[in-house]
């Protein structure tokens, strides 16, 4: 595993932008100079992110952006506040538990209320609110005006530390 040391050695990193370039020369594709990495599609969020090979091991750049700056990994996962897997300005990252990362996840394709956690209930007549709470759907209620139901599932985000991207159209 990489130091902090021996990837100060190889990499700059830049906080404001988010991009590592080549401090020496490693072989045909990595020039002194040069953005470090490739881009690479992850399947199953449908996000692209930067990794960069180092000392022989793939890196995802948003993990050695950490070890940059704070000189450990992360514990757990990276959240990129602004949804954008390939903006790894320091001021958009941040450690996360898996559970907390959830609580940034752009809105679904499929919602058709435009609102995350607001739907209609077609055998009550009602908007339902509701919102994912530790594994589980945690109910808001039913209420005659959509408008209510989008104001308790907001209340609810702000009262269970969702963050204020969450639910919102981003790109990926």
């Amino acid at each position: 595993m990489i130091t902090q040391e021996r990837l100060r050695e190889l990499l700059h990193y830049c906080p404001e932008t988010g991009i590592f370039t080549w401090l020496v020369s490693r072989g045909r594709t990595a020039r002194k100079g040069s953005e470090a990495g490739t881009v690479h599609f992850h399947p199953e969020n449908g996000k692209s992110y930067r990794r960069i090979k180092v000392c022989g091991r793939l890196y995802m750049s948003h993990r050695l952006a950490f070890l940059y700056m704070t000189g450990e990994f992360p514990p757990d996962q990276v959240d990129h506040q602004d949804g954008n897997g390939s903006n790894n300005s320091w001021k958009n990252l941040r450690a996360v538990t898996h559970a907390e990362n959830q609580k940034n996840a752009r809105k679904s394709v499929a919602n058709t209320s435009g609102t995350t956690g607001v739907c209609w209930n077609t055998q009550r007549n009602k908007w339902q609110s509701k919102i994912h709470l530790n594994g589980q759907w945690k109910h808001l209620g039913f209420f005659h005006d959509k408008a209510e139901a989008i104001a308790s599932r907001k209340a609810a985000e702000v009262l269970y530390g969702y963050h204020a991207n969450h639910g919102t159209d981003r790109p990926l």
